[in-house]
């Protein structure tokens, strides 16, 4: 009784806003990977990756850029040219936008925040009017090609400040706060006349209730407004379930903000839970019950500000991460796929 309780609360709250929830994808090596050769499959038919996605009900695409990617040692495509490509080849299949701006050359995470090479040497005035430069020129760049983003993340997974040493936290706030509202000002410089882009700001606390009050209190006390809140939830790294559910819960009474899960992955195969027990198998039936599970946590959270879910490199063949996608090495698209179908088909 308890179960078909629950996935009828899940069923009115999809249908509630089912027109605004962001059923998406982080599918920033999806184009590489299909220049280069790769099939995606879908029930052993061959097809488009982003059509794939598209006839299993995703609306969203996530796409993140670097500032000067070419020839670092990971070899990253993410540069201007190749997102307005690929963002073009989205909005054209009915896809909205959510753009990922990383403020370096290369990953942008919780454990490393690389200034870009044309940055080193500025002073933090400086360096807060090349934030602003950059966001505003690369913007008016998305809009003039057609592919004005929807929604934008001024930085990625910013639990400990973005472009390294001037804003790194919990050292230099005051820096922080004034190079983030340097990249949201950039945005909105951009708009003119058009509806401005909905900004996110984007920590990796999604099971850590605690360091979530923390940093946007903080965030809060300089003045910076913006409109949703962005997390990460990877269960090896953040907190169990319930974990979660206590945070967006609360994050949701707290600040009165949409929130999205924006990049959330599990494996398909042994990975990491080599050594202890998983909370799902890893496996690709365990990947779908996974991302059930998640997806029905965003649907309750309160006052139905859980507005969406993102996949993380859901198409992203032949890298060291290949495990956390929804195709395998074949380039079948696993189980995970269909979690979404029981929502967009009559």
């Amino acid at each position: 009784m308890k179960k078909i309780l629950f996935i009828t609360i899940c069923w009115i709250s999809i249908t509630t806003y089912a027109q605004d929830y962001m059923i998406g994808a982080d599918l920033s090596f999806l184009k590489e990977a299909e220049d280069k050769g790769f099939v995606f499959k879908d029930d052993g038919v061959e097809k488009p990756g982003l059509e794939i996605f598209k006839n299993h009900g995703y609306n969203w695409i996530r796409l993140r850029l670097f500032n000067s990617p070419e020839g670092g040692k990971w070899q990253l495509p993410n540069n201007l040219e190749y997102t307005i490509a690929l963002a073009q080849d989205a909005k054209a299949k009915g896809y909205k936008f959510l753009l990922d701006y990383h403020y370096s050359d290369t990953w942008a995470d919780p454990q490393k925040q690389f200034k870009p090479k044309a940055w080193k040497g500025l002073s933090q005035s400086e360096l807060e009017q090349a934030v602003y430069d950059y966001t505003h020129n690369t913007m008016l760049a998305f809009k003039n090609a057609g592919v004005y983003p929807d929604m934008v993340q001024v930085g990625n997974e910013i639990s400990h400040g973005m472009i390294w040493p001037n804003g790194k936290l919990p050292d230099s706030w005051d820096n922080f706060a004034a190079l983030l509202q340097s990249g949201i000002n950039g945005v909105k410089a951009s708009c003119e006349t058009d509806k401005c882009p909905q900004i996110m700001i984007h920590i990796d606390k999604g099971g850590d209730k605690e360091f979530t009050k923390y940093f946007y209190d903080k965030v809060a006390s300089y003045g910076i407004k913006f409109d949703v809140i962005g997390q990460s939830y990877y269960p090896w790294w953040h907190g169990n379930l319930l974990e979660l559910r206590e945070c967006l819960n609360f994050t949701a009474l707290e600040y009165e903000k949409d929130i999205v899960l924006v990049e959330v992955a599990y494996n398909f195969k042994p990975q990491e839970y080599k050594e202890k027990t998983a909370p799902f198998p890893e496996s690709p039936k365990g990947q779908k019950e996974f991302l059930e599970e998640v997806n029905a946590i965003i649907l309750n959270i309160p006052n139905n500000r859980g507005v969406g879910i993102f996949w993380w490199e859901a198409a992203a063949p032949g890298r060291g991460f290949s495990s956390r996608t929804m195709f395998d090495e074949d380039g079948n698209a696993q189980p995970v796929i269909h979690v979404f179908d029981q929502y967009t088909r009559n």
